[in-house]
């Protein structure tokens, strides 16, 4: 890439991102533009040929074609939790940083689950349908109270977590399974198993990232595991349930309801239609991937990613990023900062040391971070010909992107 002092960022900034992030990047001196749709990938690919920067939520896919064919890309920011709509690999093999807002909108989508749980508990849905059409409807059958009931989390992450802390003020005994070591908040109980969740669970709420793993997690034989009248709520991602089996459970009436927010193919827009197998089906509630879809949810991850893009092209900062070396850096003064992405080989070092040398410069400060794919090396340099120095380092073989600030 050409090496130069970069100074105006240009970011694209698609879904309709909150205008926090444009207002907050402008006013920092970034090149903003903001679409409020997606892009195919072809039209990406085209767009992205003036742009430094992209930031996405999840309808967008950074493919490894996009990323193939927009070397120039600095940094990814996925306005959202979730990042499997980004190549993460091909992104860190091309020194491409990938941001994303882990914390900023778990409120909301716990808050969701908490009201599903409610509302299927009380078939509130349908009765609120039938109510609409003149029909009066009141009986307390099949109508039950979630206090004192069991609901299993699978996934105790910052969203499973937060759901065990309201549903256990509100008088539900908590049990949750995660793959990995967890510390319980409150009462919560670890099991050992998936499979022992659902034998004990009046509700099963899913809270699992989108991985070979997880795809078709809940299938026929899981859900035949899961206690009769049960409910099932996914607000994760849409491949963990196979929705013809869940379905078939709620036709057979061995499950009571579910509720959905996430689906294996969702539209583009809102211009586009959606259908489901699940339409139709009685105290199944289906909402449009609305989980962290609130004001303040939107406007904290807006502010969370933008300020990681400012962090990252102003200083270099790459904290946070989920596929790059991690770099906290401070502001720096009187010198330039040099950004290195190289290949993860031995000699790297050497070579970069043995060219700073031959060029007298001075090193103020460095700073180096490793993974298993590629090193991101800072350097302060005081000198004249820190350019010069910048563009003899990106020359080097082993070199994937290099730039000055």
């Amino acid at each position: 890439m050409t090496v130069g002092i970069h100074k105006t960022p240009r970011i694209l900034l698609l879904e309709g991102i909150h205008p926090i992030a444009v207002d907050d990047l402008k006013s920092n001196g970034f090149n903003v533009e903001r679409l409020e749709t997606a892009l195919l990938e072809e039209e990406l690919i085209e767009k992205l040929k003036n742009f430094d920067a992209v930031g996405i939520r999840s309808k967008t896919q950074i493919t490894k074609n996009v990323i193939k064919n927009s070397p120039h890309l600095l940094g990814i920011g996925c306005f959202c939790i979730g990042t499997n709509q980004v190549d993460l690999e091909e992104a860190n093999l091309n020194g491409i940083p990938v941001f994303n807002a882990p914390y900023s909108n778990t409120r909301s989508v716990a808050e969701l689950v908490i009201a599903e749980m409610i509302c299927l508990s009380r078939q509130v849905c349908d009765r609120s349908i039938l109510a609409h059409s003149g029909e009066w409807q009141k009986s307390a059958k099949g109508s039950k109270e979630v206090r004192g009931k069991t609901l299993g989390i699978i996934g105790y992450g910052h969203i499973g977590s937060q759901v065990s802390v309201l549903a256990e003020s509100m008088g539900l005994n908590v049990i949750f399974f995660d793959v990995v070591k967890k510390l319980p908040l409150g009462n919560a109980t670890s099991i050992n198993t998936i499979t022992e969740v659902l034998k004990r669970s009046d509700f099963v709420t899913l809270h699992v990232p989108e991985t070979p793993e997880t795809q078709n997690m809940i299938t026929a034989s899981e859900l035949k595991i899961m206690k009769h009248s049960s409910f099932l709520i996914n607000a994760s991602r849409g491949t963990v349930v196979d929705i013809p089996a869940l379905r078939e459970s709620l036709s057979s009436g061995h499950l009571a309801g579910a509720a959905v927010d996430v689906y294996p193919v969702e539209p583009s827009s809102n211009k586009e239609s959606f259908t489901s197998e699940l339409q139709g089906a009685k105290n199944v509630i289906l909402t449009p991937h609305i989980g962290g879809s609130t004001e303040e949810a939107q406007e904290s991850i807006g502010g969370e990613v933008a300020e990681s893009f400012k962090k990252f092209f102003n200083r270099g900062t790459s904290a946070g990023a989920v596929n790059f070396p991690q770099l906290e850096l401070p502001a720096f003064s009187d010198c330039l900062r040099i950004l290195n992405i190289h290949k993860n080989v031995p000699g790297v070092l050497s070579e970069i040391n043995g060219l700073v040398s031959a060029t007298g410069a001075n090193i103020k400060s460095q700073h180096l971070s490793t993974d298993s794919n590629i090193g991101y090396l800072v350097l302060d340099i005081e000198h004249d010909q820190t350019l010069s120095l910048a563009k003899q380092i990106d020359a080097l073989e082993t070199s994937i992107k290099t730039r000055v600030i």
